[in-house]
Formats: C-alpha cells, structure tokens, sequence
C-alpha cells in the first residue's frame, strides 16, 4: 500500500511531510508534491504532518480523488525527490481552502 498526495497540495505545496519520510519518497513539482509508490512503506509518518490534509492512503483515498494515485506514481518518475523542508509559496494561504484545483497543477 502507498500513500497519494491529493488536490489540497496544489498550489500550498507545503513541506512539513517530507521532512518526516524515512524512505524519501516525495517528489517535488512546480506547484505540487507527489509520493512515489515504488518507495513509499506505508510508515504513515506524512500524513498527519500535512496542514491541509492532503495526504491518504490509496485504500481511504476521498470520493473524487481516485485519479491522484495514478497521478503520483506518473509525477514521481518526472520530479526530482525533495527531502528537506522548503520554504512555502507565498501565496500558499489563499489556497488552502480553494476547491477543484486540478486545472492549476503545473507540470
């Protein structure tokens, strides 16, 4: 099992969970981060790390959100792994609440 990063990532990309992954599974976007669930050990570490709960495991992935599992295991092969907190975007506070971010995810 893996875990998936969900739409509450796009455009907050805030990196509290990295910081706590054993394995370094994260990947960075430029607006969005992903796991990779080829190294992902289901530690639960990240989850309740994230600020806005943007972070499930796939078998409690939210009703809509399916398509983020495949999503990530794509991303993950793209992005360069990050392990170490950043910096957040500085408007990642307007974004916390926003809803059907998808069409904002850069690749």
């Amino acid at each position: 099992m893996t875990f998936v990063v969900t739409e509450s990532c796009i455009k907050c990309k805030l990196t509290d969970c990295v910081e706590v992954c054993p394995v370094d599974c994260f990947h960075e976007g430029p607006n969005f981060l992903v796991i990779d669930p080829d190294e992902c050990i289901d530690c639960t570490l990240c989850e309740p790390e994230c600020p806005v709960e943007a972070i499930y495991s796939e078998d409690e992935l939210p009703l809509g959100q399916e398509d983020f599992l495949e999503l990530n295991a794509e991303l993950a092969q793209e992005w360069p792994v990050i392990t170490e907190m950043k910096d957040s975007p500085p408007d990642s506070d307007d974004w916390r609440e926003v809803k059907h971010k998808l069409k904002y995810l850069e690749r």
